[in-house]
């Protein structure tokens, strides 16, 4: 169950009506080391709300003998996320969340008891102090196959907000904290969440990072204009839409598009959920949704796999005969915008060459060190050449572009931590993430 309690207002009197979203964000500050001043501006029959809240500090858990059936070697070549056997209280989807775990506290020993025999570090096993992978050492005393208990403390990551309540009161509800994707507290439509604090895992202190001030409740959604990309990129494949012609749609992407990680994937992907909607808005549309996807892959390796093996372009993609393809390729991030023009260049002349039009979109925002922040606000720019050559590429072509990345880079505004919809705290969003690239895709269709 969330802790919540009721601050204590500097003002007098209460407020008695609710504050619409509409209104002026409130103005939240760092006080300290773990406190933060909010001050809410007073509307014409509420009266001005000020108060200093105390945010709670990041918690210690322990875990004591986690029993693992075996170690793996421990490989320090290998990716730092994926080095040896995972600590269960840090799992992430396949990984583990990173920084959350105090090296300092592992304790590996061959039983559940303090008596029992307690293994060296460095000598019989290992371990990667950031993600937590853990794993044996060649010539340790850890054999292959020989059960382990190991015990650690470590931190978890929680979202905490400060709420208007519709008793015109200032309250403090701690989130839940988790691993994997943690969310904010629950807010009922009677209030108004005005901040939330993003607790990362074992901090020293707050810092302007960890404030996300409620600045919009949503995504700006833009004018509807007099002509919709569908109708000048698309034509065709609306069309069919319009028109109840059958209309074969192939997604074609990464992992993000495979969702080999989802819990309900006839349900979640991006793609099942654009289709939702877009039948939903054409109701006699009749619409074949194609998949094609490879995992931790790029446009290039597909374009290089030889005929007859799994994942050759020609025969999944193009051999496909979709009407319309939609590309999703976070991985193709590594791309320069004249790299993209030569790459995409080609896959626009292969797609024209068998009646396709395409939508391309632009990725979700990953861990925001491998995009080259150090922060997860104030971050409306994608600092990714990969995007710009996205952008620029579409608006030369006849090919749709479905911003998604737009949409990401605005998430904080919202009080969204963007890497909290990660559920391998990198790159894979879940279900809340990928519901954006369905928002970016129907933004480009028409009413009906």
């Amino acid at each position: 169950m969330l802790r919540t309690h009721v601050l204590a207002l500097l003002i007098s009197g209460l407020a008695t009506s609710v504050v619409a979203a509409a209104e002026p964000a409130a103005q939240v500050t760092l006080s300290g080391d773990w406190a933060v001043q909010v001050n809410v501006a007073g509307g014409e029959d509420d009266p001005e709300l000020s108060a200093l809240v105390a945010v709670d500090l990041p918690r210690l858990f322990t875990v004591t003998a986690e029993r693992h059936a075996s170690l793996p070697i421990y490989d320090p070549a290998g990716p730092q996320y994926r080095r040896g056997a995972r600590l269960t209280a840090l799992i992430a989807e396949s990984l583990t969340a990173p920084d959350l775990l105090d090296p300092a506290s592992v304790v590996v020993r061959s039983g559940p008891n303090e008596t029992d025999e307690t293994y060296v570090h460095g000598r019989d096993y290992e371990f990667e102090n950031r993600w937590g992978g853990i794993g044996r050492l060649a010539g340790g005393r850890i054999g292959e196959g020989s059960p382990v208990f190991i015990s650690y403390q470590h931190s978890l990551p929680r979202i905490d907000s400060i709420v208007l309540t519709s008793a015109g009161e200032l309250e403090y509800r701690a989130g839940k904290p988790a691993a994997e994707t943690p969310k904010a507290p629950h807010v009922v439509a009677t209030e108004r969440r005005l901040a939330n604090v993003w607790i990362p895992g074992q901090i020293e202190r707050l810092t302007k990072k960890n404030l996300f001030p409620i600045l919009e409740t949503a995504y700006p959604e833009p004018a509807v204009p007099s002509l919709s990309q569908a109708e000048q990129k698309i034509p065709h494949a609306l069309a069919k839409l319009r028109s109840g012609e059958p209309l074969r749609i192939l997604a074609w992407g990464d992992s993000v598009t495979e969702g080999a990680y989802l819990a309900h994937p006839d349900r979640e992907h991006w793609q099942q959920q654009f289709v939702a909607r877009l039948r939903q808005r054409f109701p006699q549309a009749k619409i074949e949704l194609l998949t094609e996807a490879w995992g931790g892959r790029t446009t290039g390796s597909y374009l290089a796999v030889p005929p007859g093996e799994p994942h050759n372009y020609q025969e999944t993609v193009l051999n496909a005969k979709p009407d319309l393809v939609i590309s999703e390729f976070v991985n193709d991030a590594g791309l320069s915008p004249k790299m993209v023009e030569d790459r995409y260049g080609k896959l626009l002349a292969d797609f024209q060459g068998i009646g396709a039009e395409w939508i391309i979109l632009t990725p979700h925002y990953v861990r925001p060190d491998w995009m080259g922040l150090d922060r997860q606000s104030d971050i409306d720019e994608d600092p990714r050449s990969y995007v710009r050559g996205l952008r620029e590429f579409a608006a030369s072509h006849p090919v749709s572009l479905a911003d998604a990345s737009l949409r990401y880079g605005r998430l904080w505004r919202q009080g969204i931590p963007y890497n909290s919809l990660m559920v391998n705290c990198i790159n894979h969003p879940g279900p809340e993430g990928l519901s954006i690239f369905a928002d970016a895709l129907m933004e480009l269709f028409p009413q009906k």
